[in-house]
């Protein structure tokens, strides 16, 4: 009896144990895009003028097939290329959901334009930037990465009491942008500013968005209005001399006054009657005099002999107009004064619209 209890163990144990096979493996099969990624072109140079492009770029992707037949999410990736290789690859691109079983993404100018700076290209620069597409079901899948050079724009500007500029290129200067005058918004969409124009040249210019013709080009439009088309005509004005010109961009509204500056006050030699001509220097672009100044009285600077365009100072000693036909009146500015009597050379220095300044040297 005994050896047959032990028969029976062991038949127990074979069958508990010893006897008991393997569980199979469930292996998820590979799922891959069957072919690259395409764009519609290599470079995209994107301006103003291309925001309201509707398919500047167009990226195309095969399906890709899982073996649960359910919808495919696909998502966009971009990165700069540097940030797309090494253990940290694509860990800081910027991901944009395409949808539900969807092959294509078209991007509208201005889209491409705010995703390029928001991947970190600098604006009105080109630089490279790679897309890759990402699938998921229940694992994901990427296609290969496709470059395309991108120049996202925005304009450059320069600031006047927080307000940007425009650029003034003309004949005068050889139309060049970079290196052209301009005029600043003191308040909104009044920009005021000067420019010289020599003797001998056509005395046409056009106001620009940019440093550059890549942007907004102001030319002229009709009944005298700025017009925005790149092709408009130029701007003219009537002859050479020291020009003040505003502009409207909002408006579309410009208009020019052309000058030249003196000195009035009972601190000058013509006293509260008659204005001290200022001379012009275009190398230094300043306005100059050297008289005799008195300490017991006060002066303003003034254009064209009149009380329509004129500066005092601020309680901080800056220059300011107290009367200008582009800005209200503002009758809490100060005179000028020179804190002793003598024989003064008097400079005034309109060139930079953020920042007009004079100066007081005695001799």
């Amino acid at each position: 009896m005994k050896r047959i209890i032990n028969f029976t163990l062991i038949a127990i144990a074979c069958m508990a144990v010893a006897c008991h096979k393997d569980a199979a493996l469930t292996r998820l099969p590979p799922v891959a895009f069957k072919s690259s990624l395409s764009a519609s072109t290599n470079q995209a140079i994107l301006t103003a003028a291309t925001d309201s492009t509707p398919a500047v770029l167009t990226l195309k992707w095969p399906a890709v097939v899982y073996p649960v037949k359910a919808h495919v999410t696909y998502t966009l990736q971009a990165d700069l290329p540097t940030d797309t290789v090494g253990s940290m690859a694509w860990a800081n691109a910027t991901s944009m959901l395409i949808g539900n079983d969807i092959l294509t993404k078209s991007f509208k100018g201005a889209d491409l334009n705010t995703l390029a700076l928001a991947v970190g290209i600098t604006a009105n620069d080109t630089a490279k930037m790679v897309f890759r597409i990402e699938a998921y079901q229940d694992r994901a899948a990427y296609t290969n990465g496709v470059t395309v050079a991108i120049s996202p724009w925005k304009p450059i500007v320069a600031y006047s009491h927080g307000w940007p500029a425009l650029w003034v290129p003309g004949d005068y200067q050889g139309w060049s942008p970079p290196t052209a005058p301009t005029v600043a918004a003191e308040q909104p969409n009044i920009y005021e500013g000067y420019i010289n124009e020599p003797a001998g040249g056509t005395y046409h210019f056009k106001f620009t968005s940019a440093n550059d013709w890549n942007h907004i080009n102001y030319g002229d439009g009709t009944g005298g209005k700025l017009s925005t088309d790149g092709l408009a005509g130029d701007l003219i004005l009537p002859g050479p001399g020291y020009y003040e010109l505003v502009a409207n961009p909002s408006a579309l509204t410009w208009n020019y006054t052309l000058t030249t500056w003196g000195i009035l006050g009972d601190a000058t030699p013509g006293a509260w009657t008659t204005d001290t001509q200022l001379t012009y220097d275009p190398v230094k672009q300043v306005w100059t005099v050297t008289c005799n100044m008195l300490s017991t009285g006060s002066f303003k600077f003034r254009a064209n002999n009149a009380w329509s365009i004129d500066f005092g100072i601020d309680a901080n000693g800056r220059l300011a107009y107290a009367d200008n036909p582009a800005y209200p009146y503002n009758g809490l500015l100060n005179n000028l004064t020179v804190p002793s009597s003598g024989s003064y050379t008097i400079t005034l220095d309109l060139h930079d619209p953020n920042n007009y300044t004079y100066k007081l040297h005695k001799n």
